[in-house]
C-alpha cells in the first residue's frame, strides 16, 4: 500500500465510520479497487500522479466499476495525506446518500 491508502485504511477500518465495513484490494471484474463497501456498493480509489497524465484507463475502469452497481469517488494522493479529514466527510456523504 502507499503512504497515503495506509493512511486513508487506517480510518477507514474496523468499521470506524458510521459501522460500514471497508475491504481492502478488492477485485471487481478484472481490476483490482483500492478500497470497497459492498453494502453500500461504494468503491474509493486513490490515485497518484501518474494518473494526471491519462484519464482514459480510469474512466474505462470507473465505466466498469459503475456497471457492476457501483459509485467510485477518486481521491489524489495529496488529498488523502493533507485533507483527510475532507476526505473522510466526502466518503461519509457518499455513504449517506446509499
Amino acid at each position: 500500500m502507499t503512504d497515503a491508502e495506509l493512511c486513508l485504511w487506517k480510518r477507514l477500518r474496523a468499521k470506524q465510520i458510521d459501522g460500514y465495513r471497508f475491504r481492502r484490494q478488492v477485485p471487481i471484474g478484472p481490476y483490482i479497487a483500492d478500497f470497497a463497501c459492498l453494502k453500500a456498493h461504494l468503491v474509493i480509489e486513490v490515485d497518484g500522479g501518474q494518473h494526471a497524465q491519462t484519464r482514459e484507463p480510469d474512466d474505462r475502469r470507473t465505466a466498469l466499476l459503475a456497471s457492476h452497481g457501483f459509485r467510485v469517488l477518486r481521491f489524489w494522493d495529496n488529498d488523502v495525506l493533507l485533507e483527510t479529514d475532507g476526505v473522510l466527510e466526502s466518503i461519509c456523504a457518499a455513504l449517506q446518500r446509499s
